[in-house]
C-alpha cells in the first residue's frame, strides 16, 4: 500500500465501479493496462446495489401480492382456506381489492430479505471478478482530484493513497435528490423516504406520501399499493412520466387510480411538518392554485436525482461540469480534458444501466480493440429504449410523436394508436389495460419510435426496436407470420390504425 507521500502510477484510473465502469477496468487490464479501480461504497454501482436488481425484486413481490387480489378474477377463490365461501375471497371488495387484508398476509421482512439475498448474489459474483483479474487494483474510498493526472483516495480505513495515470475515467453515478423543502429537516427523519433507504423498511407503511411522478415515484407507489399502502402521489407538472406523449401518460394514470392510488396533479409541495410522531405533512399548493395538506405515515423523495461529482474537486482536473453538476462529454465520451472521459448518470443524458454499459462498449472499441474494418461508434449512433416497471410495463424506444415532427419537419409523420384490448393474449391472461403507440415516416416507412404500454410491454417493444435496429420499414411485421397466440402478434395490427 502507498503512503499519503507516494504516488502510485497506473496506465489508467477508473473512478466508480458502476454497470460501465467495472468493465471497462477490466477491460483494460485485460488489455495489458496497469489499471486502478476506485470504489467508495460498493462494486456493482447503482443499479445491482440500489436500482434495477432490488428494486424490480421487490416489484415481483407486489405482483405476487396483486395476483393473489385478483384470484377470484379467474375463478380461483381463497387460497389460504380452500373450504371459506366466495365472500371470503380476497378480491371480493373491487376496486380495493381487499388491499388491507393483503397487507395483513404480506411479510415486509421477507421481501425485503429477497432483495437483500438477490443484491448479496450479484455484488458477490461482481466483486470476485474484479479482485480475481490480473492488473486491475481496486481501492475502496473516495476519490478527488490533486491535478489532472492525479487523484488523493480516501480509503475506508483511514489512510490515504495518490494515484495517478495518464487516462481517467469517471463513472461515479448519482444520488437521490433531495428538496430544499421548509421544514422537511425538522420532522422524523425515519420517516423521511428516498429511493435507497424505502428498500430497506422491514413493515408496510399505512399511507405513504410521494413526492414526483417520474420512474422512481410511480414503481414505488405501485408497489407499497400492493403490498397493502395507501398511497398518494404528488405531481408538480400536468402529466405523469414527463416524457411519454400525454395519451400514455393519462393511460398511466387511469391505471393507478384504478389501483387505488391518489393522484394529485399540478401540485406542488411547499413545506413539510409533523403534529404527530407517527406522521408526516405535507403543504402543497394544488391544481386550482389553493394551499392544502396530506398527511402521511411515510414520505418518498423521488423528485430528481444528484450527479456525483461535488466531492471529485473537478476544478483541480480543469473538468467542466454543468449547472447540474453533470459532466458533459463528446461523442467520444471526452470531457474538455481530452485524456479524462465521463461515463454513466454523471455525464447526464438517459440514466440507464444499458446506456452506461454501452458507454463501456463505446470506449472499448475506440480505446481498447478499434476495429480496422468498422468506424468508431459514437453516442449519437444509439437506438436508446428503456422499461419503467410499472404493471402493465411502460416501454419505449426511439422518437415520441413530438420529437419526431420536430426533428423531421418535412416528412409524413403518422402514428398509430391500438388498445391492449384488441390483443387476444392479453385478454385470454386478462390482462388487457394499457396501449400501444407506433410512430412512422409515411414516405419511407420506417418506424421512428414506438411504445408499449402493457403486458410484458418491454418484450414487444424490444421487437419493434430489433426491427428499427435492422432499419426494415414497418410492413415487414404487418405481414409477418407470428406464433398465435402470442403478445407478438400484436405487431400485426397495430400498423393498421396508422393515420
Amino acid at each position: 500500500m502507498s503512503t499519503a507521500s507516494s504516488v502510485k502510477r497506473f496506465d489508467a484510473i477508473v473512478i466508480g465501479s458502476g454497470q460501465g465502469g467495472t468493465p471497462l477496468a477490466s477491460a483494460l487490464a485485460q488489455a495489458g493496462k496497469q489499471t486502478a479501480l476506485i470504489e467508495k461504497a460498493h462494486i456493482g454501482g447503482c443499479c445491482i446495489n440500489e436500482g434495477c436488481t432490488p428494486t424490480k425484486t421487490m416489484v415481483a413481490s407486489g405482483r405476487a401480492a396483486y395476483i393473489v387480489s385478483r384470484a377470484s378474477d379467474y375463478g380461483v377463490w381463497n387460497l389460504s382456506n380452500p373450504h371459506a365461501g366466495k365472500a371470503d375471497d380476497l378480491s371480493a371488495s373491487k376496486p380495493d381489492r381487499g388491499w388491507d387484508q393483503i397487507r395483513g398476509v404480506v411479510d415486509m421482512e421477507q421481501v425485503r430479505q429477497r432483495k437483500r439475498d438477490i443484491v448479496e448474489s450479484w455484488r458477490g459474483g461482481s466483486e470476485a471478478r474484479v479482485k480475481g483479474q490480473k492488473g486491475l487494483e481496486l481501492f475502496m474510498g473516495e476519490a478527488s482530484f490533486k491535478d489532472a493526472n492525479t487523484l488523493t483516495v480516501k480509503l475506508l480505513e483511514g489512510q490515504e493513497v495518490t494515484v495517478a495515470a495518464e487516462t481517467i475515467f469517471i463513472d461515479t453515478g448519482d444520488r437521490p435528490a433531495r428538496p430544499r423543502l421548509p421544514g422537511l429537516d425538522d420532522v422524523d427523519q425515519t420517516r423521511v423516504l428516498d429511493s435507497t433507504s424505502i428498500m430497506e423498511l422491514g413493515a408496510v407503511p399505512d399511507h405513504l406520501v410521494i413526492l414526483g411522478g417520474g420512474y422512481i415515484g410511480l414503481e414505488f407507489g405501485q408497489l407499497f399499493r400492493r403490498l397493502g399502502s395507501q398511497v398518494t402521489i404528488l405531481q408538480r407538472g400536468k402529466q405523469l412520466a414527463p416524457r411519454e406523449d400525454p395519451e400514455i401518460a393519462d393511460a398511466l394514470r387511469k391505471v393507478l387510480v384504478e389501483d387505488g392510488i391518489t393522484v394529485l396533479l399540478n401540485s406542488s409541495a411547499t413545506s413539510v411538518k409533523s403534529a404527530h410522531p407517527e406522521e408526516v405533512s405535507v403543504a402543497y399548493k394544488n391544481e386550482q392554485g389553493e394551499e392544502a395538506t396530506i398527511t402521511g405515515s411515510h414520505l418518498l423523495l423521488a423528485a430528481g436525482r444528484t450527479p456525483n461529482t461535488d466531492m471529485l474537486n473537478l476544478q483541480a482536473a480543469g473538468v467542466k461540469s454543468d449547472a447540474s453538476g453533470h459532466i458533459p462529454v463528446d461523442e467520444k465520451l471526452q470531457t474538455n480534458v481530452s485524456h479524462i472521459y465521463a461515463i454513466g448518470d454523471v455525464k447526464g443524458g438517459p440514466a440507464f444501466t444499458h446506456v452506461s454499459y454501452d458507454d463501456f462498449r463505446i470506449l472499448r472499441d475506440t480505446l481498447i480493440s478499434p476495429s480496422p474494418s468498422q468506424p468508431p461508434r459514437k453516442v449519437s449512433d444509439r437506438v436508446i429504449p428503456y422499461v419503467m416497471y410499472t404493471d402493465p410495463q411502460l416501454a419505449h424506444v426511439g422518437l415520441h410523436e413530438s420529437e419526431a415532427r420536430k426533428k423531421y419537419p418535412n416528412a409524413t409523420i403518422k402514428t398509430a394508436s391500438m388498445p391492449m384490448a384488441y390483443v387476444a393474449r392479453a385478454l385470454e391472461t386478462d390482462e388487457s389495460r394499457g396501449l400501444m403507440k407506433a410512430v412512422v415516416d409515411d414516405g419511407t416507412k420506417q418506424i421512428l419510435g414506438f411504445t408499449c404500454f402493457g403486458i410484458e410491454g418491454g418484450e414487444i417493444m424490444s421487437i419493434v426496436q430489433t426491427a428499427m435496429l435492422g432499419k426494415l420499414p414497418y410492413p415487414v411485421l404487418q405481414d409477418a407470420i407470428f406464433a398465435h397466440p402470442t403478445l407478438a402478434e400484436s405487431l400485426n395490427n397495430v400498423w393498421g390504425y396508422l393515420k
